[in-house]
């Protein structure tokens, strides 16, 4: 969280939420690389599934109404 790591928006949203990349992983059911890929790689663009039940996962664990768009445009 912070440590001078490259992030993603998505990454940089989870730090600034205090939320571990491991909670979300916990939520999703997702693949420990994918997860690092989304939150460090800016032009990676997951597939619609993947964006999904990220998204799901930082709207119940934050209770904010984000959007995929807010993370990835299209």
């Amino acid at each position: 969280m912070g440590l001078g790591k490259q992030r993603s928006k998505f990454g940089a949203y989870i730090d600034r939420k205090r939320i571990p990349q491991e909670r979300i992983r916990e939520e999703t059911k997702l693949g420990r690389d994918t997860l690092t890929r989304v939150c460090s790689n800016s032009a990676y663009y997951p597939n619609g599934t993947t964006m999904r039940k990220l998204v799901a996962a930082v709207r119940k664990l934050t209770g904010e109404n984000v959007s995929v768009d807010d993370f990835w445009p299209m």
